[in-house]
């Protein structure tokens, strides 16, 4: 733990912004795909990895199994029963049944294993464009048909047209599932308990089976409350990828877990034994010390998000009122609107990559409507998200004067 301010080096001690500990210097040693993909002068604000230090009790837990060498399998059902203990207490919800969970490798990889379980080659998954990449990717390749249903302007779920693919894509008698993404990514947008409410309901009536991605659940806005989505009426014969991956920064210790609703007990005994072979044992033992001991954390976290939330808006303002923003009530991603910016046709994270040396994500990956935007990381330190705004506003003003 060289180089980490004390802070963090001693088991509990005060909790400071985690965004605001690690140098540039200091994040350019990792060798993370974040940090490894562009050069040195390139600001990188694209992939899902926070620039963070390992909260303490998860540092502390994995530094002592390694001096075990306790690097063999995972055992036991210690994530989900801190799962359900994290989530009676933050959420309110005791609905984990411990019993109603399996361990899978991460949450793409799980919601694969459960499409299989509802869905057959050629059905329809219907996900709301724009849309986390992988969603596209990885029900193509299980030879599933993606059904896109826009977002509606606001950026929430369009139940009328939702109504209408769930009709087209059962009908028949077709088996098709809903594959939804909540917090949503790339947009930040928080579903709330009357959506989800109407979601299920549009499901039952349709037979729909719902799947929800729920990586970003614990991270939430100051003022804004997750609504698991099997809290709902209705909800009981659907299926969630929880981890405590997004949380805690842990993309590289694999582990997630699969909760059933009551009514879909069926198909997790359906599910193959050997998909809880692939989490890794240190990333189980992290997932479930950062869900346990890992609040104190968190919590600092997503004050300093909120912070940075606020002073991403206020420079937007100032340096760049030609991109739309609608701040996100969840995940640290922000969906900025380009369109209305004069670039020449360019992809505008193709331009701000090249004029500005700023890495972000292009919204053309994230499906139908996506052309125009981009997709920035917000968990980054206040000062690196400042210098990158100014840079994307100077190459704004280069290609002015061109």
């Amino acid at each position: 733990m060289a180089d980490i301010p004390q802070a963090y080096a001693a088991p509990g001690g005060p909790v400071p912004n985690p965004l605001r500990v690690l140098s540039l210097d200091q994040l350019r040693r990792r060798t993370s795909v974040k940090w490894r993909t562009h050069p040195e002068d390139v600001l990188p604000l694209w992939v899902a990895e926070m620039d963070v230090p390992l909260a303490e009790p998860v540092a502390r837990a994995l530094h002592d199994a390694i001096a075990l060498g306790d690097t063999g399998y995972p055992a036991g059902t210690g994530y989900a029963e801190a799962l359900a203990e994290f989530a009676g207490k933050r959420w309110g919800w005791d609905g984990v049944a411990v019993e109603r969970t399996a361990l899978v490798p991460d949450v793409m990889l799980g919601a694969v294993e459960l499409l299989k379980l509802v869905t057959g080659p050629g059905d329809a998954v219907i996900v709301n464009n724009p849309v986390y990449p992988p969603f596209y990717q990885f029900v193509t390749h299980l030879d599933r048909r993606v059904v896109e249903v826009p977002l509606g302007e606001d950026l929430r779920i369009d139940l009328a047209a939702l109504e209408e693919a769930f009709h087209r894509a059962a009908a028949g008698g077709r088996r098709a599932a809903y594959l939804l993404c909540s917090p949503h990514n790339p947009t930040g947008t928080l579903h709330t308990a009357e959506e989800l409410t109407a979601v299920a309901a549009l499901a039952g009536r349709h037979g729909v089976r719902v799947v929800v991605d729920e990586i970003h659940a614990p991270i939430v806005a100051g003022g804004s409350a997750f609504v698991p989505y099997l809290s709902v009426p209705g909800a009981e014969d659907g299926m969630s990828l929880m981890s405590a991956s997004k949380a805690w920064n842990l993309a590289g210790l694999k582990a997630a877990l699969a909760v059933f609703g009551p009514a879909a007990a069926g198909d997790l005994a359906r599910l193959p034994e050997e998909v809880s072979h692939g989490p890794s044992h240190l990333g189980v033992m992290a997932h479930t010390v950062a869900l346990r001991e890992g609040t104190a954390w968190l919590d600092a976290l997503l004050a300093g998000l909120d912070a940075n939330r606020r002073l991403f808006g206020d420079l937007l303002a100032r340096h760049l009122p030609g991109v739309s923003h609608r701040p996100g009530e969840a995940t640290y991603l922000a969906w900025l609107d380009c369109r209305a910016l004069d670039l020449g046709g360019a992809d505008p994270a193709a331009f701000f990559l090249e004029r500005a040396r700023v890495a972000l994500v292009s919204g053309a990956a994230f499906g139908t409507g996506g052309a125009g935007h981009v997709r920035l990381n917000l968990a980054a330190s206040p000062e690196l998200l400042t210098e990158a705004v100014r840079r994307m506003a100077a190459a704004l003003t280069r290609r002015g004067a061109e």
